[in-house]
């Protein structure tokens, strides 16, 4: 009897060893479908999202190497704004020491500042050297790009933005080739892994559309959306055995993202995909 009891036991143990098994990485992102279908829009399938989220982690085995926590925060961040990571170039997932931070790509920025409603037209060019490109400033801003496609139009020189609102007025912004390398050489600290290496021109217009925004009349809570870019943030990755109704907030990450960005690092309540602000949950738009 007692040597049955004893038996029972041991196999009890081995099955609870068994389940704090940690899992795969890709187990873990199939875990989180449903709480990536709440924090997603409507409009974005949450099977589509994951097989996309686990797409990417295949193609950049270093992710899988890094924090879950920080992985999984990317990915909810990516899904809160509906873009998605990797194929389209609208997101990125950038591995960076142990953390994962997440970047908007140039199509990922277009999409949120068509989405704000407050523009008819928004784009990003590069200016080659034997372009027809002229800029007028003072009080009659205007900026002129003709292109002779029966030529070689040379080596990029520069780049410029240009934003038209609703009610027809129009702004711009432009910088040189050596301001936009000199911005990478400044915030991108990821080597390698960052799209600066691969989609220079993508990430160049990006930055220009950025610096285009202090002109654009848009909302605070599309600014606060933009601010994830090229942020650290964390979701907590749920036990085995855990109940997904009685998960909890999860506590900032202490590890140091890029140079720039070491205060970047934010705290996701991950059953709802809500940022934490001072112990205090972000209202979530709808």
């Amino acid at each position: 009897m007692e040597k049955a009891k004893n038996s029972l036991l041991a196999k009890k143990e081995n099955t609870v060893a068994t389940a704090k098994k940690p899992r795969t990485v890709v187990d873990l992102v199939q875990s989180m479908q449903k709480q990536f279908e709440i924090a997603l829009p409507k409009h974005i399938n949450s099977e589509r999202f994951v097989r996309i989220a686990i797409t990417s982690i295949r193609q950049n085995p270093k992710l899988a190497k890094c924090s879950q926590e920080s992985l999984l925060g990317a990915l909810m961040t990516s899904a809160q704004l509906g873009l998605e990571p990797g194929i389209l170039g609208q997101a990125y997932l950038i591995p960076y020491g142990n953390n994962v931070q997440f970047q908007i790509g140039y199509k990922g920025m277009i999409e949120l500042l068509r989405r704000s409603g407050q523009l008819s037209d928004i784009y990003a060019c590069e200016i080659r050297k034997n372009d027809d490109f002229q800029i007028t400033l003072g009080l009659h801003r205007d900026i002129k790009h003709n292109i002779n496609f029966n030529e070689d139009r040379g080596e990029v020189v520069g780049y410029y933005a240009v934003a038209v609102l609703k009610d027809g007025a129009n702004s711009f912004e432009f910088m040189t080739k050596k301001q936009v390398e000199e911005h990478r050489k400044k915030f991108s600290k990821a080597g390698n892994n960052s799209p600066w290496e691969t989609d220079f021109d993508e990430m160049a217009k990006k930055t220009v559309i950025k610096k285009l925004l202090k002109y654009l009349p848009v909302s605070v809570e599309w600014l606060e959306n933009v601010s994830k870019d090229e942020k650290v943030l964390t979701v907590a990755t749920p036990s085995q055995n855990s109940n997904m109704d009685d998960l909890e907030p999860v506590e900032l990450i202490s590890e140091e993202t890029t140079e720039d960005n070491s205060d970047n690092i934010q705290t996701v309540d991950w059953s709802t995909g809500e940022v934490i602000e001072d112990g205090k949950e972000v209202e979530k738009s709808e």
